[in-house]
């Protein structure tokens, strides 16, 4: 009985074919299929016909055929007659590059690179594609200057590894500073290679070493953006821009170019000045803003163009500074005192003079130190030593005068102009300025004492005249007094003048003894009246002038009144006779006291003709006898004929 298995062999076979079908056709037709996104590395194993049998010494890769890998890649697609025991196909990715990345390419066969230089030159392989190509152009072996950018590429690994590195990025307001790893030597008495151009920012770097670049630091810098350099052709370093500010410019000093003449003439001996691009201070400053300099092929000094102003003082500095040195100048007077001086000097310095002035001193801290520093130190040690310290105070403007005219002209011979010298706290010994202040305050309390004694004088007199304008009511009233007064006493007088015409005979003596009274009596009011207004007027002046017054006044009542009395004596002696005046007052004076015309005791001598000590001893005896006449007794001791 016939197997039915037999039947199905077929089936199986189709199975396996399909299944194995690649092995199959590359068994039978020698056929490869490379996919879509793969290369085919091909090494050959042997060679049956030809005579290209062996690579040639030093090569690893076969470009004509020869046995081993080959240099030539199977793109995707179908091939035939790739015999498996022939031919090697190993399937490789191909090499991708992303964005923002380069692919840096290591050669592992190709021609010796030169003596001197460290990378492979640039031959035209189609993006290092083409591996022959890349041998048959002389291709050199090591690390190469050419890169590959982002993308795809079919790459021969056999021959070509690739390293992905980073594109170089430069941030803004930043620069790059570039020193070249590979090219010719720098020139003798040069810091870095000569400018070169077309390069497109070292980003081709084969056209920079075809165009005679120098390895090493290169004058040319990088400024902000992205570029494809390549590490193990360029070193970067990434340092900020130069700025410079307002109110400034910046005197640039170049340590590269060729030497150029100097612009200065044979008056300024003190460096040279070239133009831009010679080695050495350029002639035109740079005025305010940011600039791409390389700081390790030049240097840029900022210059102020604004007033400066730097401080002698200790504890005290300005915002750019230069003045962090300069402290308090001690100086020493003519009679011997140390003491301390603050001074401020305002210097400016011209934009055209700004590179002369670095030039001689290389930067302006050397300015302040060289210069100013001991000429102004100098100048006011040596003008204290002239005077002493009191002198130097009061003198101060002067000094000042004196000093910025001095220093003016100092500065004048290093091309910087002297705006003003201020001399500021002057700070004399202390024991001195004790001194002095003892003194100050002295006069202060003299001018002060002065002043309130004038104050006392005008309040004084404004009292003085208070009381003087509080008194005029009292004047007027007082005048008002004396006039009232004085009418009164014409009234009474003619009064008594008709009175006397009438009895003109028989009361005569009396009638002129009246008026003589009331004309007494007006005066003595009217005395009265002055004197006490004059009274009231010095009252308010001093108290002891108005006693002196009014004793005054007293007196000239009494001499009035005494007047007036023997003025009376006299004309009633005229009219009634001496010795009837004389009975006329002796009897008016009986009448008016209690006189007794006879004696109660008579004491008298014999027959009337006794002495005086007879009489003084009579009186005695009385007064023994009646004590309560004893006022009596002495009156009539004093005066015994007025008595008796």
């Amino acid at each position: 009985m016939e197997n039915p298995m037999l039947h199905y062999w077929w089936v199986l076979a189709l199975i396996v074919v399909i299944v194995l079908y690649k092995f199959v056709l590359r068994f039978l037709f020698g056929m490869v299929i490379v996919p879509e996104d793969k290369i085919g590395l091909v090494t050959k194993k042997f060679v049956l016909f030809g005579k290209n049998k062996e690579l040639p010494d030093g090569r690893i890769i076969a470009t004509l055929g020869e046995a081993g890998f080959q240099g030539r890649t199977l793109a995707p697609g179908i091939y035939f007659w790739m015999w498996f025991w022939q031919f090697d196909v190993t399937m490789e990715l191909f090499t991708v590059i992303p964005e923002g990345k380069i692919g840096l390419v290591l050669a592992k066969d190709g021609s010796e690179i030169p003596t001197g230089n460290i990378l492979g030159k640039n031959v035209d392989s189609d993006n290092f594609q083409d591996a022959v190509k890349f041998l048959e152009n002389g291709g050199q072996r090591g690390r190469q200057t050419s890169y590959i950018t982002s993308g795809s590429y079919r790459i021969n690994t056999m021959l070509f590894q690739v390293s992905v590195t980073d594109m170089i990025r430069i941030q803004e307001s930043m620069v790059g500073i570039v020193t070249t790893l590979d090219g010719l030597p720098i020139e003798a008495g040069q810091i870095a290679g000569k400018l070169v151009e077309g390069h497109n920012n070292f980003q081709d770097f084969d056209k920079f070493i075809l165009n005679g670049g120098n390895r090493g630091l290169q004058p040319q810098v990088i400024l902000a953006g992205s570029y494809n350099l390549n590490p193990w052709a360029i070193q970067l370093e990434e340092t900020p821009m130069t700025e410079i500010p307002i109110g400034f410019v910046g005197v640039v000093i170049s340590y590269i170019g060729h030497d150029g003449p100097d612009l200065t003439g044979d008056d300024f001996k003190h460096g040279n000045i070239v133009e831009k691009g010679s080695k050495g201070v350029w002639l035109q400053p740079l005025g305010p803003g940011k600039y791409p300099i390389n700081k390790y092929t030049m240097k840029v000094e900022l210059v102020p163009t604004t007033n400066l102003v730097l401080n002698w003082a200790a504890a005290r500095s300005e915002a750019h500074n230069l003045d962090k040195n300069l402290s308090t100048i001690t100086v020493r007077s003519k009679d011997g005192f140390p003491f301390n001086l603050d001074v401020a000097q305002i210097i400016h310095v011209p934009t055209t003079e700004a590179p002369k002035v670095i030039a001689r001193f290389g930067n302006m801290v050397n300015l302040v130190s060289q210069v100013l520093e001991p000429t102004i130190g100098n100048y006011f040690r040596n003008s204290a030593q002239d005077s002493d310290v009191i002198a130097f105070l009061s003198t101060r403007k002067e000094r000042q005068e004196s000093a910025r005219e001095h220093i003016r002209k100092v500065l004048d011979e290093y091309n910087v102009n002297a705006v003003d010298t201020l001399i500021g706290d002057i700070v004399p010994p202390e024991s001195l300025m004790k001194t002095l202040t003892d003194r100050k305050i002295a006069e202060e309390q003299r001018v002060t004492y002065d002043t309130q004694k004038q104050a006392q004088e005008q309040r004084q007199g404004m009292e003085k005249e208070t009381a003087i304008a509080d008194m005029q009511k009292d004047i007027v009233k007082a005048q008002q007094s004396v006039e009232i007064a004085e009418k009164t006493a014409s009234a009474t007088v003619k009064k008594s003048e008709g009175d006397a015409a009438g009895v003109k005979l028989a009361v005569g003596a009396e009638a002129e003894a009246t008026k003589m009274r009331a004309h007494a009596e007006a005066e003595a009011t009217k005395a009265r009246a002055v004197a006490e207004s004059e009274a009231i007027k010095l009252r308010a002046s001093a108290e002891a002038e108005q006693i002196s017054l009014t004793g005054t006044a007293d007196a000239g009542k009494i001499l009035a009144v005494g007047k007036s009395t023997a003025e009376a004596y006299q004309l009633a002696v005229k009219a009634l006779g001496g010795e009837n005046f004389t009975r006329y007052k002796i009897t008016e004076e009986l009448s008016k006291g209690n006189i007794k015309l006879i004696p109660d005791v008579l004491i008298g001598a014999n027959g009337g003709n006794g002495s005086a000590i007879e009489g003084m001893l009579g009186l005695k005896l009385m007064e023994m006898m009646n004590p309560g006449k004893k006022e009596d007794l002495k009156e009539l001791r004093a005066d015994p004929v007025a008595k008796v």
